[in-house]
């Protein structure tokens, strides 16, 4: 049965479902870099899918990175990467969402808050203190998807960057 053309999408709950890239094979980091590519072109840089997928590949195998990715149709469609940090002071760890990206197309569906939890429940099930997510000021739907979500604003510290490059 075929889609009408007059209905509106399904839900992300009825056909959209969000796993963690364990292990991830050839095919799904040649389908993650795709869609990271776009998040790349959509913060101003050039296109780059081979090189997009050459650095997800380092990253993931090596694991200092975390992929989860939501998929539709067998098509990714949105995804988070995440990042283990040391926690000196408590001797422990967190979690960073380093990047989290959802396509126009399935945008304001539930895909980044579908993202969000499968992030979280992982997060959970390793038994880290917390998870941290940044975003620009500006990114108001964001920063309401991340307020919603239950994250708060860390008052009391700057974030300081010294380019290197």
């Amino acid at each position: 049965m075929t889609e009408d053309a007059h209905m509106p999408p399904a839900l992300p709950s009825e056909r959209v479902s969000v796993r963690s890239l364990t292990a991830p094979s050839s095919s799904e980091v040649g389908a993650l870099a795709e869609l990271f590519d776009l998040y790349r072109v959509h913060y101003g840089q050039a296109h780059d899918a081979a090189g997009s997928a050459r650095w997800l590949e380092q990253n993931l195998r090596s694991g200092r990175m975390n992929a989860f990715v939501a998929d539709d149709a067998r098509k990714f469609v949105g995804f988070a990467v995440t990042v283990e940090i040391p926690a000196s002071l408590r001797l422990a760890r967190f979690w960073q969402i380093r990047d989290l990206f959802v396509l126009p197309t399935h945008r304001r569906r539930g895909v980044g808050r579908a993202l969000l939890g499968s992030v979280r429940a992982a997060a959970e099930a390793s038994g880290v203190l917390r998870l941290a997510i940044q975003t620009e000021d500006q990114n108001d739907p964001a920063l309401a998807l991340y307020g919603s979500s239950g994250y708060v604003p860390m008052s009391g510290y700057r974030t300081l960057v010294l380019p290197l490059d």
